[in-house]
């Protein structure tokens, strides 16, 4: 497979593809032990261009048994903190020389426009793996002066070590494959954990490529492994396997609920970033063509498969008619396409099931009475694609203002004063983002307090910084990415007291 839609694809590309796809346990490449395979489809067309296996829980076994190993003997427990940290920034260099591949499986696993999936998915995960490699070598723990008032006749020496948590699961949705997939990687292998990694069955194609990049980076047998299948399967043997530590899941609110209730059960440790419906809050003082720009780029950023997408986009009354109209032209020009095209604007949705689901919400939006600014309809032809769609006209109680949509739709609703933002912003069992749009940093610094979220962008949306924690409020999760906080997901505290 030399092309794509009519674009040439880079000859690693073209070589990766051409392989009989395994899944790689213990340093080798499998197969199921089922012996089944699941389609890999392209979005932009609705067919099956490769198969990856179908794990299941035999091979889950199989892969805590090989990550329980590697975590305990051989080369990698005795691995110090600036081993771990260099063969992190090896892999980096790797991710780096083979870019355009990554990139471009991206767009065609996915659907993403490959510009957006070079300069945004590839580079934020280069960048990503190369801070925690720093964080490898600055794992520390502090000294005590112990008081034990009850034992006056001895010293005692106190202090505190992180260690690595264990072996971790790590669950990673489709709609950012690889970097969720480094998110969860690189904070683990530099805390000296070993890993599981399944990917969701739409994505898997980037997760297996990182897996053969980490082993040409010198990573021992079982430090990383690769099990693609499906959720339901291979996902929830993981989440319930009572021979890991830490299961890390990024995901949808509803199985992240099931995910977390399986991991209480061992009493493994969790995270869970989930679900969003983010508001974007456009105050009296923006220019509505800069406002319209920003919301647009809050939305249809990834066709508003992110969890962060400001979708519900609140416009002071005076601004509303303007910034709509606005929004609407925007949403009107974008050119849809195969992500593999370098002028795509907006590509399909990662599957026909994705697409029933976005476009039943803007069917239950008119059923209640809401209208198209712009889109509001599928895609001409075979592949996955909706339009980008302005909803106006609407409710509160309505399903499209109350539910993640997960797709290149917003709803746009006019406000008047604060702390009527503020309620209407809050009013969602979501909190993981927001942004506010204004000048007046008297009123931003006001309205930011009152915002329940995890993170709070203002004059842009979707900024994603290595040094800060990302993680939500409410039902969008627990725990924090991203940071220093990362590595407290994937460590223990070990407090030492020593009579001297």
């Amino acid at each position: 497979m030399n092309a794509f839609h009519g674009i040439t694809l880079h000859p690693d590309t073209a070589a990766f593809l051409a392989r009989k796809q395994r899944m790689l346990i213990g340093g080798e490449w499998v197969e199921a032990a089922s012996g089944e395979t699941l389609p890999v489809m392209d979005p932009a067309s609705g067919e099956t261009f490769c198969r990856v296996p179908a794990g299941d829980s035999p091979d889950i076994d199989r892969a805590v048994a090989a990550a329980r190993r590697a975590f305990e003997s051989g080369d990698w427990p005795r691995a110090r903190p600036v081993d771990r940290e260099r063969l992190l920034l090896k892999l980096a260099d790797l991710l780096e020389a083979h870019a355009q591949e990554f990139a471009e499986l991206e767009a065609i696993d996915n659907g993403k426009p490959v510009m957006m999936a070079r300069h945004v998915d590839v580079a934020l995960s280069v960048d990503f793996i190369r801070y925690m490699a720093g964080w490898a070598t600055k794992l520390d723990g502090s000294t005590m002066e112990l008081s034990v008032p009850l034992v006056r006749d001895k010293e005692f020496f106190g202090f505190t070590r992180r260690e690595p948590v264990g072996v971790v699961g790590a669950i990673i949705p489709w709609n950012f494959p690889l970097l969720m997939a480094v998110w969860k990687v690189a904070p683990a292998l530099a805390a000296g954990c070993t890993m599981i990694l399944k990917p969701a069955e739409d994505t898997p194609l980037t997760a297996l490529r990182l897996g053969e990049l980490a082993q040409e980076a010198g990573y021992p047998a079982g430090v990383l492994n690769v099990v693609t299948g499906l959720g339901h399967t291979a996902g929830a043997a993981l989440a319930s396997h009572t021979g890991i530590e830490k299961i890390a899941f990024t995901g949808s609110t509803e199985v992240g609920k099931l995910v977390g209730k399986a991991a209480m059960e061992n009493m493994t440790r969790v995270s869970l970033e989930l679900g969003g419906k983010s508001p974007v809050i456009v105050l009296d003082d923006v220019d509505p063509a800069v406002a319209a720009a920003g919301a647009a780029q809050a939305i249809f950023f990834n066709q508003g498969q992110v969890c962060t997408a400001g979708s519900r986009l609140y416009v002071h009354k005076s601004r509303f008619d303007a910034v709509v109209e606005h929004l609407a032209g925007i949403a009107a020009g974008m050119k849809m396409g195969p992500g593999i095209d370098p002028g795509t604007q907006i590509g399909p949705l990662v599957s026909k099931v994705q697409q029933r689901r976005v476009m039943e919400y803007v069917q239950s939006g008119y059923a209640e009475g809401a209208r198209a600014a712009a889109g509001g309809a599928a895609g001409d032809g075979p592949g996955c694609f909706v339009k980008p769609t302005v909803l106006v006209d609407v409710r509160e109680d309505m399903r499209v203002v109350r539910e993640e949509i997960f797709g290149p739709v917003v709803v746009a609703q006019p406000f008047e004063d604060l702390d009527e933002i503020a309620r209407r912003a809050n009013d969602t069992p979501y909190g993981l983002a927001a942004s506010i749009w204004s000048n007046d940093l008297s009123r931003v610094h006001r309205l930011i307090p009152k915002i329940k979220a995890g993170t709070v962008w203002v004059n842009c949306h979707n900024i994603i910084e290595n040094v800060m924690p990302f993680g939500g409020f409410k039902q969008s999760g627990i725990g924090r990415e991203a940071g220093r906080s990362a590595l407290e997901l994937y460590t223990e505290p070990k407090s030492v007291i020593m009579a001297l």
